[in-house]
């Protein structure tokens, strides 16, 4: 292999340098110091695990964008983490107490198998929180606060938020009597916005009229809070679950614009991002300057069912590289003015070295090199010897 070769990475990996690292990892931990002051705790899941754990309730997507690998001591199947939801759950599983609701968030790589659409990287830095043990609006009204209370804090400007609603899909589905491959079929139709296909495919499985006209609806019915009210009309022959989801909608949009007046708020739906994973509220987060999200999240209750302790749940997460590239000068930030050091052997110096780094200062003693030019290590202060010790110069 040819030298220069061996600088390649793999396509859609990438590795980060120290100036970058450093942003990313201050606005990880400031990300996580917010999180805790609405009481959610840290968590490491790691990175590779088995991989029935890994597609716990996730459906066919998550499936595709896990790289396997065979474990030589158990002969099981592996995974590298995906998405770290389902590993919190368990966590969540292991660690609930009964009743009470658990806050849970993480910040750490995850590796796709495929590169996403719009997005070339593979190895994002997923950062989110969870909550479970609650199945009310005020657990999702919450996480969605938290969500865009994330996004202010990264100073990511002019924020969109999408809302929509799986259970409205998942019961017109049901009243059609569909198959599975059938409502596959059909979301993809949907997702697509496809109306002749739609039409097509609802005559070919004769769905009868009412039915097929409340999911000819769906392609309409996005906008504005309004949006709601006019699905109330046309989805009025719908089952009492698409009633209770259109009122679910109308309370939470009613809570954020009174909280969020500025906010642009967008009601879709035929969004049915992750709906064999989601059971109710998915929300999406966007900005006008990039075409896909930069976060997203939902109500997947009942995920631990596999781990013995299916509970409520709720969260969202986002890609911590995707945010500093959106926030203002985050990325751009030069790191601390650097202080240099003489390389001498002397117990007063390490003193004040060992004290000066206590205060949280940088320094760099040199290590006898005759090209450690202060300046050109980045120092804009030099410890120099006086007549009374050393000083700061």
């Amino acid at each position: 292999m040819l030298t220069q070769d061996r600088w390649l990475l793999p396509e859609g990996i990438e590795e980060v340098f120290p100036c970058e690292a450093e942003s990313l990892d201050r606005l990880g931990r400031r990300l996580v110091d917010r999180f805790s002051t609405w009481g959610y705790r840290l968590v490491m899941p790691p990175v590779v695990d088995f991989l029935d754990s890994l597609l716990v309730g996730t459906g066919h997507e998550l499936d595709l964008q896990t790289l396997k690998l065979s474990d030589p001591v158990s002969g099981r199947l592996l995974g590298l983490r995906a998405d770290m939801t389902p590993q919190v759950a368990r966590i969540d599983a292991r660690t609930a107490h009964d009743g009470l609701p658990t806050r849970l968030c993480y910040v750490g790589t995850v590796v796709h198998a495929l590169s996403g659409h719009l997005e070339k990287s593979r190895n994002p830095i997923q950062v989110g929180a969870e909550l479970y043990g609650n199945g009310g609006m005020a657990a999702t009204g919450e996480v969605i606060r938290l969500m865009l209370e994330t996004l202010a804090l990264a100073d990511v400007q002019n924020v969109h938020l999408d809302l929509g609603h799986v259970g409205i899909y998942r019961s017109l589905a049901c009243q059609a009597g569909l198959t599975g491959p059938q409502e596959s079929e059909l979301f993809e139709i949907l997702q697509r916005k496809d109306t002749t296909d739609l039409a097509s495919f609802l005559r070919e499985t004769q769905v009868s009229a009412p039915v097929s006209q409340m999911l000819e609806a769906l392609l309409d019915l996005n906008g504005h809070s309004g949006v709601i009210a006019q699905a109330r009309r046309q989805l009025s022959d719908g089952s009492p679950e698409i009633i209770r989801a259109l009122d679910e909608l109308a309370a939470l949009t009613e809570s954020l614009s009174r909280r969020y007046p500025e906010l642009t708020l967008n009601v879709d739906l035929a969004e049915l991002r992750g709906y064999l994973y989601h059971t109710g509220i998915v929300f999406a987060a966007f900005v006008p300057s990039l075409g896909r999200e930069i976060a997203r999240g939902g109500r997947y209750d009942d995920i631990g069912h596999v781990f013995g302790h299916a509970r409520p749940a709720v969260g969202f997460s986002s890609d911590l590289k995707v945010l500093a590239a959106l926030a203002n000068g985050v990325r751009r930030q030069e790191p601390s003015a650097r202080i240099f050091a003489p390389g001498v052997d002397d117990p007063e110096l390490d003193r004040i070295i060992e004290e000066l780094r206590r205060e949280g200062e940088v320094v760099i003693q040199a290590l006898g090199d005759e090209t450690e030019i202060p300046e050109a290590m980045g120092c804009t202060r030099v410890l120099m010897p006086s007549g009374e010790g050393w000083r700061l110069v």
